[in-house]
C-alpha cells in the first residue's frame, strides 16, 4: 500500500473499516463462503472479532487485514470483468480448477498466506491480459 493510501486510510480509520468490512462481507455472501473460512481469509481475527466486525462495530482495521481485503476486492472485480454474467463470475471461486492443481479458487486462497490471495489476483489480472 502506498504513503498516500496510507494517509487516506487514516483519516477516517473507524469509516474505512465499516466500508472495507461491508464490501468483504458482501461478496463472501455472494461467494457463499462459510464464516470460519471468512475468518481465514481475513487473516484469522479472533471468533469474537470476527462476529463484532460482521455487526459493524470495529474502529479500525490493521494493515494486514486491509490488505486481505483490497485482494479479495481486486479478485472479485477481475472476476466482473472475466465474466459475462456476476452469476457466473460470483460462481466461479467455487468450481475445480486445473490451475489451482484441480482444488477450487476457494480452497487455495483459504491456504491462508497473503500470497495465496496476491498470486489468485496476480492469475486472473493475466487472464484479462
Amino acid at each position: 500500500m502506498s504513503a498516500i493510501e496510507q494517509a487516506v486510510l487514516q483519516q477516517n480509520p473507524e469509516k474505512t473499516a465499516q466500508v472495507a468490512l461491508k464490501m468483504f462481507f458482501n461478496i463472501m455472501d455472494a461467494w457463499h463462503v462459510r464464516a470460519k473460512d471468512q475468518i481465514v481469509l481475513l487473516g484469522r481475527p479472533a471468533e469474537s472479532t470476527f462476529y463484532n466486525w460482521k455487526k459493524g462495530k470495529v474502529s479500525s482495521l490493521s494493515p494486514d487485514t486491509l490488505e486481505r481485503i483490497s485482494y479479495v476486492l481486486g479478485i472479485y472485480k477481475a472476476l466482473g470483468s472475466l465474466f459475462p454474467t456476476r452469476d457466473q463470475a460470483d460462481a466461479w471461486p467455487q468450481k475445480v480448477n486445473q490451475a489451482f492443481n484441480n482444488q477450487t479458487a476457494l480452497e487455495y486462497m483459504l491456504k491462508g498466506s497473503m500470497i495465496n490471495l496476491s498470486d489468485m489476483r496476480r492469475y486472473l489480472d493475466a487472464q484479462r491480459g
